[in-house]
């Protein structure tokens, strides 16, 4: 009996390894896969301007990484007690311009430093409708709550993302021969934009996509995130209780249909290891001074270090500490 519309996945795929660095932009979906890429210790840089829902702005926020800029006081506003960047997300707002700057700054830098020696781009972009500053004209990231009559909404042509997505990738893959792209679009409808604005809004976003990969044979590779969602889980018992953002039952799912689809079979090993490492020290022991329980703890050590003689970059310096920790609360 079938049960389910199956969404066949592109045959063209890449293939992610623990050797590769890698950098994940967009909404929320973007998050998602990345805090799970980062669980399993793959290096990955996630969001430098935290969560970017328009294909315009993740484009301008590379382009800046490009070429080191250097946000100053006159790139940001107030508004209601805080210091905003309209291309930064809320979390880098903050009462103090001087602190706002200096995370801004500090986390540009490590991103623009890590630029040319990605392997893989991962871009998910959510929407279409974009918000024009009317005073600047420039597509903002974030509105921060300012008043509506501040901008101009409008949804972008799909020639208009293709266009400033090809020329985006152009200088990228010039500039990082070795570099690829995985594109998704975000399952999560954005239904403030209305029901029927929303779809127009993703079908803008899937015929780009798609156009883009044309572009970039080999080097440029879509992941039907949006399609498993909509077909594969087409029931609101996948959903959170909002009705809008996937459960995380969905994610999970959607999460190991990529990694199945774009990771390398070692790289699926690794993972598993990794995976029982965290899952041994989520253990909650009844004896936490007993010999029993430090003997544990020393073989999550030697699991780790035996895990970094094979793959050195990997980095388990929080779960050591955390075993430190713990050993030398069981000695007391």
């Amino acid at each position: 009996m079938k049960l389910y519309t199956p969404v066949e996945r592109p045959a063209f795929r890449p293939c992610i390894g623990y050797q590769h660095r890698l950098m994940l932009l967009g909404s929320c979906f973007a998050v998602n896969i990345g805090t799970r890429l980062a669980e399993a210790k793959f290096r990955c840089d996630i969001n430098p301007y935290g969560v970017l829902y328009n294909p315009l702005s993740l484009s301008a926020a590379l382009r800046e990484m490009a070429v080191g800029k250097v946000y100053q006081s006159d790139d940001l506003f107030a508004h209601q007690g805080l210091w905003h960047s309209p291309m930064h997300h809320g979390d880098f707002s903050h009462v103090s311009q001087e602190e706002t700057l200096a995370q801004i700054n500090g986390r540009l830098a490590k991103a623009s430093k890590g630029l040319d020696s990605l392997d893989f781009l991962l871009f998910t972009w959510g929407t279409a409708w974009v918000y024009e500053d009317k005073e600047t004209g420039c597509v903002v990231g974030n509105c921060h709550k300012l008043p509506e009559q501040c901008f101009r909404r409008r949804r972008l042509s799909v020639d208009e993302v293709v266009g400033d997505g090809v020329s985006l990738l152009s200088g990228l893959f010039a500039r990082n021969e070795r570099l690829q792209v995985v594109l998704t679009v975000s399952p999560i409808r954005h239904v403030r934009d209305g029901l029927h604005d929303n779809q127009l809004s993703k079908a803008t976003l899937l015929l780009a996509a798609e156009q883009v990969a044309w572009a970039f044979p080999g080097r440029v590779f879509y992941f039907p995130a949006y399609e498993l969602l909509m077909d594969e889980l087409r029931d609101y018992r996948f959903y959170a209780d909002d009705l809008v953002h996937p459960s995380e039952v969905a994610v999970q799912y959607v999460w190991e249909r990529f990694a199945e689809w774009c990771l390398s079979a070692d790289a699926g090993v690794v993972m598993q290891e990794c995976g029982q490492i965290r899952k041994d020290l989520a253990h909650k022991p009844l004896h936490p001074a007993s010999e029993e329980y430090k003997r544990f703890l020393g073989q999550i050590v030697l699991k780790i270090e035996r895990l970094n003689g094979k793959y050195p970059y990997l980095d388990f310096q929080n779960e050591r500490e955390i075993c430190l920790t713990r050993l030398n609360k069981s000695m007391k």
